[in-house]
């Protein structure tokens, strides 16, 4: 019987979803800030040495919910759109900056319509219209903590350590902790947490 994988590690095939210049072959530990204020929200990835790697922003106000995200030169990797269909919320990631059908990279949707527990299916944009998703998040927006799956097999995890908001200065900053495993586009985990973060903070 063969014994089933629960852990992406080394070794295993590369995940390469936006790019495989964000596919490292050891484990990554980043530390994202969140920065709200009254008309921009951006998000600030860092790794263990404080190096900047990515930086995503977009306005606070916007209905799209538009995200776009760029590398540490300012250059757009790809942008994140999001809608509200139903009950459930769904986001369609694009190369750089574009909407074109031709430039998408995939499109996550809630598995469910209850947020309590928030489960999004995702699935690559040679893979829509079909069934069986790519990929899997799981967690819990009472603490956000969430893994990201492949199968059965965790290929990463984040969750929230710290939460600042000021009434008087209508500022909010949230800290979190990401640790993706080797071979993983972490570009590609990085917009799946902005995307659960965006999901919950709109609900």
């Amino acid at each position: 019987m063969t014994k089933q994988k629960v852990e992406w590690g080394v070794g295993d095939p590369t995940i390469n979803v936006v790019g495989d210049r964000f596919c490292n072959p050891h484990p990554l530990e980043l530390s994202v800030k969140r920065k709200m204020g009254l008309s921009l929200t951006t998000y600030d990835v860092y790794d263990v040495s404080g190096n900047l790697l990515l930086q995503v922003d977009g306005g606070v106000w916007r209905l799209d919910r538009k995200r776009v995200m760029r590398d540490p030169a300012g250059f757009p990797v790809l942008t994140m759109r999001g809608k509200a269909l139903s009950l459930r919320d769904k986001w369609s990631v694009y190369h750089g900056e574009s909407s074109e059908n031709s430039d998408l990279i995939f499109c996550a949707q809630q598995s469910k319509a209850l947020k309590l527990k928030s489960e999004f299916d995702i699935f690559l944009a040679n893979n829509l219209g079909k069934e069986v998703r790519d990929f899997r998040t799981s967690g819990s927006y009472t603490n956000l903590s969430f893994k990201v799956y492949k199968d059965n097999a965790v290929i990463a995890r984040f969750s929230q350590v710290n939460h600042k908001y000021s009434w008087k200065s209508f500022k909010g900053l949230d800290t979190y902790s990401v640790k993706v495993n080797p071979e993983v586009d972490y570009a590609f985990i990085i917009a799946l947490l902005v995307m659960i973060d965006e999901t919950e903070y709109q609900s």
